[in-house]
């Protein structure tokens, strides 16, 4: 039988690469799985996140080695790039940092001494493997668990795109399930048999069939089939195959799945078995404060458990194959999950077969979750331009991959905002979603609606929806929130807009907020914290819930709650302040100093009171059984504390000489395009700057990385000041020191207001 040890203990590690290690070095460095060298200067900022080669090795004692013919290595995740050697040999090499592979090392591993293993993880830059531009962290590392499988001659495919060797397909007919079981088997011998069985949930046996072992494929009918239906009733069905010799059990497998139906309108949404199910949910990226991408089993259930909180019907898996446990959990909770690969921002010319390898991994390992409803091609894959004719090719070659591997889901993609609509590579997969960030970069919040609109009224047939959207919150604040001032309160109102209009518009066929979590982006430097995307719900170490998060609870959620706003706004200086309550029960009372400030009805779960804010007050909020408090207090004048001083890394808002009737980087770029000399210093100082050669290290010109700044984009962030525009030149590849920015502003000073 089938034997699996975890090798996850113990690994000598070793930084910065050179040549393969021959034996376990001495003094070694140790550490146990999961790991990754990028967990502190991966979150730091700057950018500057070790990127390259290292090893991890151990020597494995032969007693601890599992009986069996074949002896295959598992990864469960190594990013990115992987040689592993056993005994000097190289035994094999992945390319992708985000799905499981295998390596038979049977010949290596040999029959006696203690092998030494050793993994060579590179996550570095690359021209041929993804991802290699896009807003996070690429923690190198070997992330996730390593294992040890023993298996006789005759087992199931262990090698076939790191796959389990089964996959079930149930197709709802009426109310029964007709239920496809495909198993992959090597070595097989005459007169061995194959023994399909399918229990329920409760364990019994609902079909089940002896065949010969060359009939790896079975068909059942399930009658009358329990339905799979999403968080109110995730119900799972396992399959199991064992391969006999004689009434000996020799090898098994078995995948839980789950029966139901579903499409995708363009009126309607999406539509679960028959029944209108909105999906509206989160994104999530993997990694954590202080941990990066090496999460426990707890990491992963903590995760799930916020997100159920949240009271999402979806999740979009952001922009990777996650961990096999999630995925897991969200067949168990009920969540429809988005799946995709990492092809993102840029087209590469030599990444095309590695984006195809990334595809066929995900759907092979990943096709029996019943969970996923539609495999992703692409994230903002126009947003640095590129070879259109090549990038349409390999969308096309992608989506009837996906076709011609599952039959039963559809595809979708992730457009970036400023994409044309008539873009022809739009017309590619079954649906389409955008990432809109109206009200945040450029724009304001009430655009995105109209928006919306405009695109399913031109291509009606066309199921739409939003991938992304959202702000960037800190523990920065204000009574009067404006558009990029990275304050809590700007954030919750941003998202109450779109909450509204999300509401009014049913034909959405997904929502997703960016994102659940804050994480890491190293090139980022915004918000006073570098190296972090702030634009979760929750704080990056899951310890904060956001009000934000409390406003997508009171819409989403049926659990009878009240949550106070504010609360780590506590001096204000405004005589009459307002106090904001999210709540899904249908009435609130807010009582301050135990005497009552008012009660409201509302349906639309926001509830605002105007309280008089004199000395110290605690207020307390009532909805039914449910309470919560706060405090406030008068102060004359304005906490510093609670506002955004530092604008990035480079330059403070309190450094910009202002001249009336003058620009300055304090005024919208918008605003300063619209004179000629202004639109020219921006071109000059920013926008050319974005993809530029460079001088590098070795004295070699480079490129300057991040990403190119197309026309379009500048359109977007004409809402941004210029200032706070300066923040985000590190992740386009631009690097301006103070010196040059308050030369910038001395230049602008120069040029009068149109």
């Amino acid at each position: 039988m089938r034997q699996t040890v975890s090798l996850n203990r113990k690994w000598a590690f070793v930084m910065d690469g050179g040549s393969v290690p021959r034996d376990v070095p001495s003094p070694a460095y140790y550490v146990n799985l999961p790991h990754t060298w990028n967990a502190i200067d991966g979150q730091d900022g700057g950018n500057d996140y070790y990127r390259g080669l290292c090893y991890y090795v151990k020597r494995l004692p032969r007693e601890e080695i599992p009986q069996g013919e074949r002896l295959v290595l598992e990864f469960c995740g190594a990013n990115a790039s992987a040689d592993v050697y056993v005994n000097g040999e190289h035994v094999g090499r992945h390319d992708g940092g985000y799905s499981t592979f295998r390596v038979d090392a049977t010949q290596a591993i040999g029959s006696s001494g203690d092998p030494l293993i050793v993994v060579g993880v590179d996550n570095g830059v690359s021209e041929s493997v993804y991802p290699q531009m896009a807003d996070f962290t690429f923690y190198g590392g070997l992330y996730r668990d390593v294992n040890l499988i023993a298996v006789p001659k005759a087992h199931f495919d262990l090698l076939y795109e790191g796959g389990p060797g089964i996959a079930v397909t149930p197709v709802m007919e009426k109310d029964d399930a007709r239920v496809a079981i495909q198993v992959w088997l090597q070595d097989a011998a005459p007169g061995q048999r194959l023994r399909y069985t399918i229990v329920d949930a409760r364990g019994e046996t609902v079909a089940e069939k002896t065949a010969p072992a060359e009939e790896t494929r079975f068909e059942t009918v399930i009658a009358k089939a329990h339905r799979w239906h999403g968080r109110r009733d995730p119900y799972l069905y396992t399959a199991r195959v064992a391969l006999l010799e004689g009434n000996e059990e020799m090898d098994a497998v078995s995948a839980r799945f789950g029966c139901r139906s579903f499409e995708i309108d363009p009126e309607r949404g999406f539509i679960l078995n028959g029944e209108s199910y909105p999906l509206r949910g989160v994104s999530r990226h993997q990694d954590r404060w202080g941990i990066g991408n090496a999460l426990l089993p707890e990491h992963h259930r903590e995760d799930m458990a916020l997100i159920e909180e949240v009271g999402a019907t979806t999740i979009r898996l952001a922009h990777y194959q996650h961990d096999q446990a999630f995925y897991d959990l969200c067949d168990e909770r009920g969540m429809v999950v988005w799946a995709e690969i990492p092809y993102i921002s840029k087209h590469m010319p030599g990444g095309e077969e590695n984006a195809l390898s990334q595809m066929r991994e995900l759907i092979v390992q990943n096709i029996n979750h019943p969970s996923i409803v539609v495999w992703g091609l692409s994230n903002e894959i126009t947003m640095n331009g590129g070879d259109e004719k090549a990038l349409l090719a390999l969308h096309r070659r992608l989506n009837d991959l996906c076709h011609e591997m599952d039959k039963t889901r559809l595809t979708t993609m992730a457009v970036v905002s400023m994409c044309d609509i008539r873009a022809p590579y739009i017309q590619i997969p079954d649906t389409v979603a955008y990432n809109h960030y109206f009200g945040w970069y450029g724009g304001d919040v009430s655009m995105n609606g109209p928006w919306l609109d405009e695109f399913h009224k031109t291509f009606p047939k066309l199921p739409i929806g939003l991938s992304e959207y959202g702000c960037e919150a800190l523990d920065w604040h204000a009574s009067d929130p404006v558009q990029g001032d990275y304050t809590e309160e700007y954030q919750a109102a941003y998202h109450e807009e779109m909450i509204r209009q999300i509401a009014q518009r049913p034909y959405l066929w997904a929502t997703y907020v960016w994102n659940m979590f804050d994480f890491g982006a190293d090139a980022r430097a915004e918000g006073g914290e570098n190296g972090q995307n702030h634009k979760g719900l929750v704080t990056f170490d899951r310890r904060y819930r956001k009000d934000a998060f409390y406003a997508y609870k009171a819409w989403l959620s049926d659990e009878p709650f009240v949550h106070l706003c504010a609360k780590r706004y506590v001096d204000r200086v405004e005589p009459v302040t307002r106090v904001k309550v999210y709540s899904n029960q249908p009435e609130v009372e807010l009582f301050v100093n135990g005497r009552s400030a008012g009660r409201q009805r509302r349906e639309d779960h926001f509830f605002v009171f105007e309280v008089r804010n004199e000395g110290e007050s605690t207020l307390t909020a009532v909805a039914g059984d449910c309470r919560d408090e706060s405090r406030i207090r008068k102060v004359e004048t304005f906490n510093e504390r609670y506002r955004l001083r530092e604008r990035g890394a480079v330059l403070n808002w309190f450094d910009v000489s202002e001249r009336k009737g003058f620009y300055s980087l304090m005024d919208k770029v918008g605003d300063i395009r619209r004179s000629g000399k202004g639109e020219a210093l921006l071109k000059a100082y920013f926008f050319d700057r974005a993809g530029k050669e460079k001088d590098g290290k070795d004295g070699k010109s480079e490129k300057s990385g991040g990403f190119e700044l197309k026309e379009g984009m500048a359109e977007m962030m004409n809402g941004f000041t210029a200032l706070r525009l300066s923040s985000m030149l590190p992740m386009m590849g631009v690097e301006l020191g103070k010196e040059e920015l308050l030369e910038l502003n001395e230049k602008l000073n120069q040029v009068e207001k149109e």
